[in-house]
Parts: C-alpha cells; structure tokens; sequence
C-alpha cells in the first residue's frame, strides 16, 4: 500500500469486543467504499486485540484496502501490517519512522497544532490527521480545533491530511472542501441504521467536483 492509496472515507474501529459484530460492520462498511481502516482497541487485552486484528488483516487484504494499527508498535510488527498510527502521547513521528521501515504507512495525530504538523512532516509521516473538530460520541476532548487548520496545512505540506472527531456528513463537507483528502469515522458509520449506505455517503463526498 502506498501513500496514493490515502484518500476518502478512513474508518477508525470503535471499542467493541465482540470480534464478530466488528467484522461484520467493517466488511459492510469496506463493501460501501470505505478506504482504509484502522484498528483502535483502547480497553483489549493482548489476545483479543491480537484476534481482532488478524482477522481486520484478513478482511482488508480481501478489499485491498490498508490496515493501519493505532499506537501498538510491537502488534504492527507482528502482523506486518500496512501502516502504523502514533499520537502525542506515543512513540515519536521519528521513532515510528525507524520501526517500521520506509515504504509502510505512518500516519500522526497533530490536533490543532501546525507544529506537531511540520514536525510529523519533517520526520517521516505518510499523512497528518487533524482534530477534534466537533464534539465525539466515543472521544472526550476539548474541541478546539478550527477549520482553517486544513487550508493552512494544505499551503504549506504536501501530504495527505485528515481530519477527525465527531464527524458527521454535513459537518466534514466543508473540511473536505478545504482541502482533506480523508475523513476519519467511528461513531458515523460503525453506529448507523446502515453502515454500508452511510460508507457510500461519505466516499461519494471525494466523487464530487
């Protein structure tokens, strides 16, 4: 997977521990034209988050889709997944960068900072995800980060740029109008009525002229 595979609808997995109704939902969700997903577990143990990430793997190698693994560095190297998140309490861009070679995807949490921005940029990052931008169902966070974020970035790194935190299809429209070229969802899709339906109202957001 390379860095052009990085745009459109990027679904972060919610806390669930039910490894069924999980893959259930990503396949509905990744069958509707999800992009990418990311594994995010905060409260697994070791071996459910193990289980559930090799069977996510195992879904997203069937859509050609990238996996990406949130923060847990020694479980992406076990998997040899495609790509690795990292926030501001994690590993550093740079550290990240080293682990896991050149040629997998690294993406940094940059919240509302540029700098954390130019400096995931300088050491190494495959996209910056910027947010949270309105209030989360499943993330508690000050919500401080403005819009503009996205065209500043935008004039000034040539990456691929994210944004995420209670996102909703009419709050991201103009996100993505300014410059995001993914939108990253838990709450939006995996808690809709239809998850594939919802996944296809979010791509279609990147068909638009």
């Amino acid at each position: 997977m390379t860095i052009n595979n990085l745009r459109g609808l990027y679904i972060v997995t919610p806390d669930w521990d039910d490894t069924e109704k999980l893959i259930l939902v990503t396949g509905q969700a990744l069958k509707g034209g999800a992009n990418i997903v990311q594994y995010r577990h905060k409260t697994a143990n070791n071996d459910l988050r193990r289980q559930q990430a090799r069977s996510l793997q195992a879904l997203c190698r069937d859509y050609q889709k990238p996996f990406i693994i949130n923060d847990h560095l020694d479980l992406f190297l076990e998997l040899d997944a495609d790509g690795l998140h990292v926030g501001g309490l994690d590993i550093s861009v740079a550290q990240a960068r080293s682990a896991i070679g050149a040629n997998k995807i690294l993406g940094a949490s940059c919240y509302g900072d540029i700098e954390l921005a130019r400096n995931a940029v300088s050491c190494g990052a495959s996209y910056i995800a910027f947010g949270g931008f309105y209030p989360s169902r499943i993330k508690k966070y000050a919500v401080t980060t403005a819009s503009t974020i996205v065209s500043d970035a935008g004039a000034q790194f040539q990456l691929p740029k994210v944004v995420i935190g209670g996102m909703t299809l009419e709050n991201c429209r103009p996100l993505v109008q300014h410059g995001a070229e993914m939108v990253a969802v838990i709450s939006s899709v995996y808690m809709a009525d239809d998850p594939q339906r919802a996944a296809q109202e979010f791509s279609a957001l990147f068909l638009e002229p």
